[in-house]
């Protein structure tokens, strides 16, 4: 058994090794955050571009680049300046709409008036969950208490929620470090990471034996990284590379 799990493990850290390189970034929507340089815009854009990361890739970033292109320069600058105000109703990815991306903005907003940065709201929450679900009651509380379809519900004290796939693809890139991820968070540790559960990465988890539940939730998404964890305790979010790339 400790043997079949040791080739695993060399199995993963290869496709890890593979997969996480600068080439990857023009691939994928974490090129959108490594645009800017302000922590606040990074933040911003990484909660964006992850919030539209479903579906075919080559129309994720063909979204993404509308998307940005009606901020400016600077993501930060068009929330605290109220520059979405002006946004109207076009589509901008599947169903995410300008709608969709003012109630963003009116919660970014929100939240940095409150917090000074999305890192500190983040760090005031327990865990990862929690602080998922503390950010969708605050974008909430900035749009008249309506939640958006958006944003997951984690069930924060619960293990029946969403596996809130986006938000840990982008809590990734921001506290992971690497060729890829920009690690721009320092209040939160990698090992604090679960892994961004998409169908891919799913089928693949399970056809390697790492994942037997059969629903794509949060209890799958926390077997699968206790799983992982085995094989690298202090970063086990890093081996979201190399389910991807299998």
């Amino acid at each position: 058994m400790e043997h079949k799990k040791e080739i695993l493990r060399r199995e993963l850290d290869h496709w890890y090794r593979k997969i996480n390189k600068p080439a990857f970034i023009a691939l994928d929507p974490v090129q959108f955050p490594r645009r800017y340089t302000k922590p606040e815009d990074i933040e911003i854009a990484a909660f964006l571009a992850a919030a539209i990361a479903w579906g075919r890739r080559d129309l994720i970033l063909r979204s993404a680049e509308r998307m940005f292109a009606l901020m400016g320069e600077s993501p930060f600058a068009f929330v605290e300046s109220g520059g979405f105000r002006k946004l109207g109703k076009r589509n901008i990815h599947r169903t995410f709409f300008e709608d969709d991306l003012k109630y963003f903005c009116r919660g970014f907003k929100h939240c940095y008036a409150k917090y000074g940065n999305l890192e500190k709201l983040f760090a005031s929450a327990p865990d990862t969950w929690q602080g998922i679900a503390l950010f969708r009651e605050e974008m909430a509380a900035a749009n008249k208490g309506q939640y958006s379809k958006h944003i997951a519900d984690p069930g924060a004290g619960r293990s029946n929620g969403s596996a809130c796939k986006r938000f840990n693809l982008a809590l990734r890139w921001l506290v992971r470090k690497g060729p890829v991820d920009m690690g721009i968070w320092n209040s939160i540790k990698t090992e604090a990471l679960y892994i961004p559960l998409d169908i891919h990465v799913a089928r693949t988890a399970r056809r390697l034996g790492l994942l037997k539940r059969k629903s794509n939730d949060k209890k799958a998404v926390i077997e699968l990284t206790e799983r992982l964890r085995e094989f690298c305790p202090d970063d086990p979010a890093k081996y979201d590379f190399a389910l991807f790339g299998m």
